[in-house]
């Protein structure tokens, strides 16, 4: 380490936000632009390169996490990114959206303040592309085999981007009319601006990768015929099925997916649309769900001018510092967090009737009432005890013009026919069931990322995509020096 009395001497300072009042009025990125680059190398300094790097297990990727805070501290920016970028195809994605597990297995996290290593990954990131250190790397030579890769988000695009550095001629099948699945039309563009996305798809042209957009595999074309065309196929759909929230009024006009509502604000951000048609202008919004999309559909409301947003989480409010007995270190804590979108709504007063900022913890939805013409206007909820029963006599009625219902997924969408054509086996859970080397029941084909894991990280969906490329190349060629960070039964670090 650079600085052996850094973690002693410099406290934690995180990329500083903008103020709330400006940054709810654009959709640009919540953060002060050009604000972190000056503070990186002082708190990359922090690092105490611990002989056992936790941090290392609790991510996924393997990322060399001491190795380049070490060079950033140094300012030695193109070893750091050369080494960033030897376990993460996608830095500035993880670097923005990823929850950090790293941060909570941080050693310096037992009893201060963790090293901030997402923003530290972040600003290596954006000096490579800043310096030009992520210039294409196409193949030197082509092996003459050809996958496809169905689905381009952060696996698909990480598993299409191995394979072609590996020689192999990668097709990417995406279904909208653009590359990035959910990083394109889930992640709102405060959370990720757009411009990274597409830059990395123009390096991925330069090495060699072919897209396919507005195509869905077994409704376009035939998932049979698309598999006689390649020698390997692979799945990284995701998991799309939405969960369902059945309760009386489920019916009514304004209550909606989650999944539906937000690609529509991405799209006015893109230029298609003058402004959505499920906008939360002036309207009273309930969000069901207290995780991650429920937060981006709140950020997302209060852009678009919305009279009230709330959002209900069945669980009660989590304290502010670890459970040691429940949750110890290295493990990643359930603690209460706030979020850009969390902390806009409790500055703005969003949401009157919250417990904290604009969440009602503890509280489940028991049904939707509607007027005359069959459109939401209450939603009527519940408190519930630790095991989720409902407490008699706490029943209350918000307003309701929109409820947007974020409450996970549960597997791969299989409306398109995809996974009855090839004959694939499912999990009970929803999922496709594969083997140690990621392949499914169907020779050829290999399932990777939320499609075949569950509902997970974009950490967690980069190390899949890695690893079934190690696996598809070993298929095509009986060996491999590709990383395989995971297998496809690791899991997070519990206790």
């Amino acid at each position: 380490m650079a600085d052996p009395k850094g973690f002693l001497n410099t406290p934690r300072q995180d990329w500083p936000r903008r103020p709330v009042g400006e940054r709810v009025r654009d959709w640009d990125e919540v953060y002060v632009p050009g604000a972190l680059l000056p503070i990186i190398s002082k708190q990359a300094d922090r690092c105490m390169d611990c002989g056992i790097p936790f941090c290392h297990d609790a991510c996924p990727l393997g990322n060399l996490i001491p190795e380049w805070n070490d060079l950033v501290a140094r300012e030695d920016w193109q070893d750091a990114a050369n080494r960033l970028h030897a376990t993460n195809n996608f830095p500035e994605f993880t670097g923005r959206l990823c929850p950090a597990p790293c941060e909570a297995g941080c050693v310096l996290a037992i009893n201060q303040p963790a090293v901030t290593i997402k923003n530290v990954e972040c600003a290596i990131a954006d000096r490579a592309w800043q310096d030009g250190l992520t210039s294409p790397r196409p193949p030197d030579r082509l092996s003459g085999r050809t996958v496809a890769v169905i689905g381009s988000g952060p696996t698909g695009l990480a598993a299409a981007q191995q394979l072609t550095r590996a020689g192999h001629t990668v097709a990417v099948y995406e279904k909208d009319d653009r590359i990035g699945g959910l990083m394109r039309y889930g992640i709102p563009e405060f959370k990720m601006e757009k411009h990274h996305l597409e830059r990395r798809i123009e390096q991925m042209r330069a090495e060699g990768t072919r897209f396919r957009t507005s195509t869905a595999v077994g409704r376009d074309i035939g998932a049979a015929e698309l598999r006689s065309r390649y020698d390997a196929v692979v799945l990284a759909t995701g998991a799309t099925a939405w969960r369902e929230l059945p309760v009386p009024g489920r019916e009514l006009r304004g209550v909606e997916q989650a999944m539906a509502y937000l690609p529509l604000a991405n799209r006015v951000c893109e230029g298609d649309l003058e402004s959505s048609p499920m906008s939360a202008a002036g309207k009273h919004v309930v969000i069901v769900g207290g995780g991650d999309t429920g937060a981006d559909c709140l950020g997302t409301a209060v852009r678009e001018g919305a009279a009230s947003v709330t959002q209900l989480d069945i669980y009660a409010q989590p304290g502010t510092e670890r459970d040691d007995d429940t949750e110890p270190w290295p493990t990643y804590p359930k603690i209460y967090r706030l979020s850009a979108a969390h902390e806009e709504a409790r500055d703005l007063g969003s949401a009157p009737a919250a417990d904290a900022d604009a969440r009602l913890f503890a509280a489940s939805t028991l049904r939707f009432s509607g007027d005359d013409d069959g459109h939401v206007r209450r939603l009527h909820l519940v408190e519930v005890d630790a095991l989720r029963q409902p407490v008699p006599g706490t029943e209350r009625i918000l307003p309701a013009d929109l409820v947007l219902l974020a409450l996970g997924f549960s597997g791969p969408d299989r409306a398109d026919g995809l996974v009855d054509q090839l004959g694939l086996e499912m999990e009970p859970r929803g999922t496709i069931t594969r083997d140690a080397g990621f392949a499914t029941n169907v020779p050829g084909v290999f399932a990777a990322g939320d499609a075949a894991r569950g509902q997970s990280l974009i950490v967690w969906a980069i190390a899949e995509g890695r690893a079934v490329a190690a696996a598809v190349d070993h298929y095509l060629t009986g060996q491999s020096r590709l990383p395989a960070p995971i297998s496809p039964y690791d899991r997070p670090m519990t206790v």
